[in-house]
């Protein structure tokens, strides 16, 4: 695809989980990666995980991660 379209550039959106990494994609031409709405979707996904816990009377999911203060 990349010869196929050249000289323009390739971007790539990948939105999921891939064994792809960044340095295997450019080799292959590919100039930009896009993930898309999979941050968002991740975020989600921690915010559900986290109030199911606490709708269960359980407090073993909240984060570890700093606060930010």
């Amino acid at each position: 695809m990349v010869a196929a379209v050249g000289p323009k550039p390739v971007n790539l959106l990948i939105g999921g989980p891939s064994t792809f990494k960044l340095a295997e994609l450019a080799k292959l031409g590919v100039r930009r990666v896009s993930v898309g709405g999979a941050l968002a979707r991740a975020a989600l996904g921690g915010l559900v995980t986290r109030v199911q816990s606490l709708a269960n009377g359980r407090f073993n999911s909240l984060p570890k991660e700093p606060s930010g203060t």
